[in-house]
């Protein structure tokens, strides 16, 4: 589900006590934070207990359901397991289990997977066998789509050599504090009581997380968007006759900061502990608000390989999928840098908060008319343009004054030197 998710909501179960199931079939529908996801089942065979109920709140590695295994799969197991093994052999039921797979290679090669499908089962033996989650998703998977299989797991261990060292988790209990809590006034039948939901308590402790994690820093700067506003509504209704897709600003503004960030790459970092991880792709995180008025980041793979086309399909495509509650597991993971269009709400700019495990946030405020001194070949005139303000909130452990002013600017540059004799 995503190194962020922590806990699923059971939403729907398709299978009930006493069903026969096939590998890879639905059976139980489940809700995060950020989107719904179908859980196959591991096996084949017959449900034999079903451990949450609709609505429950299930930890991430919790187990949700027991399946007896097919009688043919039970047997060939339960004689691997049960096989006497001499000194220095292996088994002959084992050895037929296991043949048929490619031989480990040396783990310090391999590279973990964060999308990979880990089943109770697997999980079970990576506890068992004191495997970190990163060493387990590193195993090449022998099943359906690349899932990794129990087999997959103890060919692994046949062959492990060197172990791959689990990343340090970050202490995120509160600081103690000597200052009292607040008293709250209430009156009854006057105020009301609203319960947070489910993504609302997700995204609080995301960002006291976040405030308490990075040490925030916000810099601004004023654009000239004239040129860009003045090609943008000349050809937008021709854009859409053509490639019946709508011309908004955000692509343009992800092309921007993709362009600034290949220009500034150690933006587009993590921090690990004392280590500086630098993302290879740019992945552009939009920050997209949801009926429910809570907020969600679909995001843009590889912002940087698309043209002006394929941007406006992806951000359209997600910002649709957004609102209809559509987006994929992968739509939202994997962002390296993102960025929060304040100015669709009428703000004239931001401090946003920075996205875990990001070190910087783009905040792009309304587009207002204003009457400005430009200099021209006649020397300085009061003009009509079309100005933005962009404010660049960045965490200030690896991202100094110079870097995160650097890129600002960069990205301001891309928007004002926006070429308006461009053609689609």
């Amino acid at each position: 589900m995503g190194e962020s998710i922590t806990e699923a909501t059971i939403i729907n179960w398709l299978k009930k006590v006493g069903d026969t199931v096939v590998a890879e079939e639905t059976i139980v529908e489940v809700a995060t934070d950020k989107v719904d996801n179908d859980v196959p089942s591991p096996v084949s065979g017959v449900i034999t207990e079903i451990r949450f109920g609709k609505d429950d709140i299930v930890k991430v590695g919790e187990i949700l359901a027991l399946i007896e295994a097919d009688s043919q799969v039970s047997k060939v197991e339960s004689q691997a397991s049960a096989q006497p093994t001499a000194t220095g052999q292996t088994s002959d039921v084992k050895r037929q289990t296991t043949d048929n797979r490619q031989p480990a290679t040396d783990n310090r090669q391999s590279k973990s997977n964060p999308d990979a499908f880990l089943s109770p089962l697997i999980i079970s033996i990576a506890q068992k066998e004191n495997l970190s989650i990163e060493e387990v998703q590193s195993i090449p998977g022998s099943g359906a789509d690349g899932r990794i299989q129990k087999s997959d797991v103890f060919n692994y261990l046949k062959n492990r050599k060197y172990p791959i060292t689990s990343r340090p988790t970050t202490d995120t209990r509160q600081p103690t504090t000597t200052y009292p809590k607040p008293i709250i006034q209430y009156t009854e039948g006057k105020d009301r009581i609203v319960e947070m939901d489910r993504m609302r308590k997700m995204i609080a402790d995301h960002m006291v997380y976040s405030k308490q994690t990075s040490p925030h820093v916000t810099s601004y700067i004023e654009v000239d968007v004239t040129n860009l506003v003045e090609w943008r509504n000349k050809n937008k209704d021709a854009f859409a006759a053509k490639h019946n897709q709508k011309l908004t600003f955000t692509p343009i503004f992800v092309d921007a900061v993709a362009k600034a960030i290949a220009d500034f790459p150690m933006i587009n970092v993590s921090v690990d502990g004392k280590n500086i991880i630098v993302h290879k792709d740019i992945n552009v995180g939009m920050a997209t608000a949801l009926p429910s008025g809570n907020l969600i980041v679909p995001v843009v793979k590889n912002a940087n390989e698309k043209n002006l086309l394929e941007l406006a399909t992806t951000v359209n495509h997600l910002a649709e999928s957004s609102r209809n509650n559509k987006l994929k597991p992968d739509e939202v993971q994997g962002s390296t840098f993102t960025i929060s269009n304040v100015g669709t709400f009428g703000s004239l700019m931001g401090t946003p908060i920075i996205s875990q495990p990001e070190v910087a946030i783009l905040a792009l405020g309304i587009i207002k008319k204003r009457p400005e001194v430009i200099t021209t070949e006649k020397g300085d005139e009061i003009a009509i343009r079309s100005m933005m303000y962009l404010s660049l909130s960045f965490d200030h452990r690896v991202v100094d004054g110079f870097l995160g002013g650097s890129f600002l600017r960069k990205v301001g540059d891309y928007l004002e030197q926006f070429d308006n004799s461009t053609t689609l």
